[in-house]
């Protein structure tokens, strides 16, 4: 491999452009950075658009895998389960997994300013706010122009990879392209930002859990962050008697918190002020694929963004850069061959956690506070208690392990099948032993059949 084929570009400073810039600078790849944000060492760049992130085993890995994990530890704060809270400010417990397992909460920018910082250290060329205006894939060409200026400069590399976000430019580009797929897809509910101070230089709540209003067709919730304040987003509807139109005034954003949220109203001074502070933000659901042309390739949200109601989005993309990587050393750098590949086999992946986060904004804002649901959970927790290594809860195959997000997926909805089929078992009474293992016997058999089936 020749010098010149050492020079990537990558459009895209952010979470996964940034630890994408660590791996390639790591093997001695010259990486320039596009990016149209400031330089995030140097503001703020987040602030009203960013929801607090959970870090979680794929994430880690993926920063161990290129010994940041150390240096990453400060900006975490470990929640080992939920904290549910309803309309009467009394709380329930609920562990996201076994004793021991726990999530991560991570402010984006803290997190994004750590890895710009490192990939500066070992050489990447980080180009602040410039924009991207166009992709040509034929000639691995990009077109970019510092933000506010109208000339552009061309620039070449052996390989592009698009790390900008759900509206890349270089998957804009692409749509340009026959035979690419494109898929974009809003919720009906946005989001807004808000923050619950310090209380008495101490956390107000506890601060290891990941603490949610449910409120059936919307929510609140709050992660906690190294200077002992919570970070807090609103999930609520766009238009309808219930939802962000109808909040016209003070007193209606103040009648609608103490209706829902009242143990949230002396948690936040000036809460109407708060409320108003930060812009109403979108949650949007891309798909596409093919994910490269020639030796231009998509990756992280600009291939498959999805909403945040697992935890996963940022740790999806860190695991798009260990996979890759992988793939990369395993293929002797062979781009034309690695490229194609990857992005072939990524995508069941990709589209497995895009359903699963979807599927998990209903069991946030409304399932987690239903008392069916929460049996269910503690029935199938003493599952795999019993058979630890036959039934594990779809939640922690996808946290917790490593299993892929689409063997993840699928070997959920057989959980569910047996679960749903056997409700005489747990639904009405405590089931015994014999009952639990009755149910994980038919799970087994289940997926020999399955496996048969495809066989």
């Amino acid at each position: 491999m020749t010098d010149n084929e050492k020079d990537v570009i990558i459009l895209g400073g952010g979470l996964v452009g940034s630890l994408l810039a660590i791996y390639l600078a790591q093997e001695k790849f010259q990486v320039t950075v596009f990016e149209k944000r400031p330089d995030p060492r140097k503001e703020d760049l987040e602030a009203g658009r960013s929801i607090n992130l959970a870090l979680s085993r794929r994430g880690i890995k993926a920063l161990r895998d290129v010994g940041l994990e150390e240096i990453v530890k400060p900006e975490l704060i470990p929640m080992t389960g939920r904290i549910m809270h309803d309309k009467n400010g009394k709380t329930n417990y609920q562990p996201y997994g076994k004793k021991g397992q726990y999530i991560n909460s991570v402010s984006r920018n803290g997190l994004n300013t750590v890895l710009v910082k490192e990939a500066i250290k070992i050489g990447v060329d980080f180009i602040f706010e410039h924009v991207c205006d166009r992709v040509d894939s034929r000639k691995n060409e990009v077109s970019v122009r510092k933000v506010g200026e109208s000339e552009s400069t061309r620039h070449t590399a052996s390989l592009v990879i698009g790390a900008d976000g759900a509206f890349s430019a270089m998957r804009r580009s692409f749509q340009f392209i026959p035979r690419f797929d494109f898929r974009q897809s809003y919720l009906n509910h946005g989001y807004t930002e808000m923050s619950i101070p310090p209380k008495n230089g101490d956390f107000a709540m506890d601060p290891n859990g990941l603490h949610i209003w449910p409120r059936g067709n919307f929510m609140f919730i709050a992660l906690p962050n190294p200077d002992k304040s919570f970070t807090c987003t609103l999930f609520y509807p766009y238009e309808g008697e219930l939802s962000f139109e109808s909040l016209k005034d003070d007193k209606d954003i103040l009648k609608f918190f103490a209706d829902y949220f009242p143990d949230i109203i002396p948690l936040i001074p000036n809460l109407v002020d708060e409320f108003r502070l930060n812009p109403i933000a979108h949650l949007v659901t891309i798909n596409s694929f093919p994910w490269a042309f020639n030796r231009c390739m998509l990756i992280g949200d600009a291939s498959h963004a999805i909403v945040p109601f697992y935890g996963q989005g940022m740790n999806s993309g860190f695991e798009d850069c260990y996979l890759f990587m992988r793939l990369a050393k395993d293929l002797n750098y062979d781009w034309d061959e690695i490229l194609p590949r990857f992005s072939s086999e990524r995508k069941k992946d990709a589209d497995a956690i895009s359903r699963l986060a979807l599927k998990n904004f209903i069991e946030m804002r409304d399932k987690v506070a239903d008392k069916a649901f929460l049996k269910r959970k503690k029935v199938e927790a003493a599952i795999h208690e019993l058979f630890p290594n036959l039934w594990v809860p779809q939640y922690s195959m996808v946290t917790f392990s490593d299993h892929s997000y689409s063997d993840a997926d699928y070997i959920g909805k057989l959980q569910d099948q047996v679960m749903n089929e056997n409700k005489m078992l747990w639904e009405d009474r405590d089931p015994t032993p014999s009952d639990l293992a009755y149910l994980a016997e038919k799970f087994n058999d289940l997926m020999i059949t399955s496996l048969r089936d495809h066989l």
